[in-house]
């Protein structure tokens, strides 16, 4: 017979609570719902009067295997929906998908309808995945209206990019249901809190080196790998500080943020702080090369060629693996177009590194601005080969291995 360790489902016994809203994005809560159940979990739907135009509350009530609260009465009998008991009951309350109008009266203390009155009664972590036009959600509004929601401790399931209802490419539309479980299965599971009480700092993006007022030298990375390093740090419990340069992605919610343009200002920022850290995390691409001179005023084109002159910055990875603290974990990346594996290891040795995550942009579903990424992690003894992985998942299995060399 199998073990109970072999058997048990990453959300047995957990109850959550899922919120429906009027969005043409409805329909995937009930793939999400399915998912949840699967999973183990014992799942309550609260829906909006406007979201039963958009998904039936027989389909979710078949797939819940309970019965679904729209209003505060039941028409039928006059049974009272208790908010508050519904707030007490779950575990998590997820709602998604989460309309613009909702996060707005979310955000100022509306409660107009069940769902919005359980969510002010809730005394358990709340999560919304935003769904809405691409105009809507960049509306700086709404955009307010989420930093108001994250402060207050709800957690937010970014949306993603494609094609929207409205026929126009952005984003706005709401995450993918796997992507949502997995958010709420890490959320709950306590077994995952493996840094909790651990500092990190982790690096993203890319540096801007200033030729004069208008021009810079930078890069194509996007700081979406930094990002999902550090969103999955704090999931797992660990106080994250972020030191991010220049970003294409916004920087996940319960992490310190720590802006830095050049390479100059990366140095100061991590250097400064990294005494006090058990586990630093490179993985900003940072100029290699600056600028000798900037110029004060805009350089006027003229005919022939111009040659500008380049220093050498201040190498952050070579000063930390110097000056590391006892105990302290170092992790740097690499990204090459050759010679991969011999290039990554000779810098885990040059700067005195305990782990280095090297990707090709050779490698299809690796490099810069996509959602995935093809990684080989080498220690001083070990190369671990991964696969194309979502940017999550990827930095989920950094933080694992880090976790289990920390304890080795």
């Amino acid at each position: 017979m199998a073990s109970d360790a072999t058997t048990r489902r990453p959300l047995d016994g957990r109850r959550i609570l899922l919120g429906i809203t009027g969005s043409i994005a409805a329909y995937k809560a009930a793939v999400l719902c399915r998912l949840l159940k699967t999973a183990g979990a014992d799942v309550r739907v609260v829906m909006t009067p406007l979201a039963k135009q958009f998904i039936t509350p027989l389909t979710m009530a078949t797939l819940s295997k309970n019965p679904i609260l729209v209003e505060f009465f039941d028409p039928e009998n006059g049974a009272w929906n208790s908010h508050v008991a519904l707030g007490e009951w779950a575990d998590c309350y997820l709602i998604a998908p989460a309309t613009a109008n909702t996060l707005a009266k979310m955000a100022t203390g509306v409660a107009d309808n069940l769902l919005l009155t359980t969510y002010l009664s809730a005394r358990c972590p709340v999560v919304v995945a935003p769904a809405m036009d691409l105009d809507m959600y960049a509306h700086e509004a709404t955009q307010q209206n989420l930093r108001t929601l994250a402060a207050r401790g709800v957690r937010i399931v970014e949306p993603e990019e494609g094609e929207l209802a409205s026929g126009l490419q952005g984003k706005g539309r709401m995450a993918e249901p796997d992507r949502i479980a997995a958010f709420v299965g890490g959320l709950l599971d306590e077994k995952k809190k493996t840094l909790a009480g651990k500092r990190l700092i982790v690096t993203a993006g890319a540096t801007i080196e200033a030729i004069d007022p208008v021009r810079f030298i930078t890069n194509h990375s996007t700081g979406k790998m930094g990002c999902a390093l550090a969103r999955r740090a704090a999931m797992r419990g660990a106080d994250v500080t972020l030191v991010c340069a220049n970003m294409t992605v916004e920087p996940p919610p319960f992490v310190t943020v720590v802006k830095a343009e050049s390479a100059e200002d990366m140095f100061n920022a991590v250097t400064s702080r990294a005494p006090k850290m058990d586990v630093i995390i490179k993985a900003a691409a940072v100029a290699d090369y600056r600028p000798k001179t900037v110029a004060e005023e805009k350089i006027k084109k003229h005919d022939g060629g111009m040659s500008i002159e380049l220093e050498r910055t201040q190498d952050i990875l070579a000063y930390l693996g110097a000056h590391k603290s006892a105990g302290q974990f170092l992790c740097g990346f690499a990204m090459e177009t050759e010679n991969l594996i011999e290039n990554a290891r000779g810098k885990l040795e040059r700067k005195n590194l305990d782990m280095i995550a090297a990707n090709s942009l050779r490698t299809k579903g690796a490099g810069f601005a996509g959602d995935t990424n093809v990684v080989t992690l080498l220690t001083k003894d070990e190369t671990e080969e991964l696969p194309m992985l979502s940017k999550d998942e990827t930095a989920d299995r950094i933080l694992t291995k880090i976790n289990t060399l920390r304890k080795g």
